[in-house]
């Protein structure tokens, strides 16, 4: 008998908005941000999905519960719903993914690549992000690699690498070197993680200028390099 489906922590479900960062910038996405993390990295810019002290504003919703609510937000049409945390590999999303996909709509997961998933083959994108040393977490490589095996039948598979500083960037060439075979986008760090303090854009472009000049600098072209647009556009605030 199969056992009955735990509910999912959702922290917020929003959208239609694009897509602020990595492989899939700019496109038209419902989000999905999971409650949980197995993580602590020291400048993460959503704790209220990562802190268990938040806990009390995560719901308990089935997969079918959340189905519902991204169908109305993105009105039953098509399109990309990106599921992110915390650290969304966690939980039990197989069931959701499977609701949508048999609907039409295309799955992007975001994780640090500490747990493995088999639901991560279905997929569209799955992005891989290791956590740099500036975050003060350590990647495990044989989980990374787990993570990396049962993503094998996605549609793709990306690393991204964000990077603050120039022992980041130093860490992110010798992880590109370990990975040689993957799409590879590169990010500046957003130092400023307070959601009710404002980004300026010129700081925005400055850290992006940086990673721009080093790159050049090395004649590394494999990278691509992209901002944090939802930075660019809104700042730290939540829901966009």
């Amino acid at each position: 008998m199969k056992p009955p489906e735990k509910p999912l922590r959702i922290a917020e479900i929003f959208g239609p908005t694009i897509q602020g960062e990595g492989a899939l910038i700019g496109q038209p996405t419902v989000f999905v941000r999971a409650g949980g993390c197995d993580y602590r990295c020291s400048w993460c810019d959503s704790m209220h999905a990562v802190d268990s002290a938040y806990r009390d504003s995560w719901a308990a919703m089935d997969a079918a519960q959340v189905w519902a609510r991204v169908r109305e937000l993105s009105g039953g049409r098509p399109l990309t719903v990106s599921i992110s945390g915390g650290n969304p590999a966690i939980q039990d999303f197989g069931p959701l993914i499977a609701m949508g996909r048999a609907e039409g709509y295309a799955f992007a997961l975001e994780t640090q690549g500490s747990i493995a998933r088999d639901w991560f083959a279905q997929l569209s994108v799955l992005v891989l992000s290791p956590k740099p040393p500036s975050s003060g977490e350590r990647p495990d490589w044989a989980a990374f690699d787990a993570c990396l095996a049962a993503g094998q039948g996605a549609g793709a598979v990306v690393l991204k690498i964000v990077v603050f500083d120039d022992a980041d960037y130093a860490w992110a060439r010798a992880v590109a070197d370990r990975y040689p075979g993957l799409d590879l986008v590169l990010q500046p760090g957003n130092p400023e993680v307070d959601p009710d303090l404002p980004v300026a854009a010129q700081d925005v472009a400055d850290w992006l200028l940086w990673l721009v000049d080093k790159v050049m600098a090395e004649g590394w072209f494999r990278p691509r390099l992209l901002p944090q647009l939802h930075v660019l556009l809104w700042g730290n605030k939540r829901g966009v």
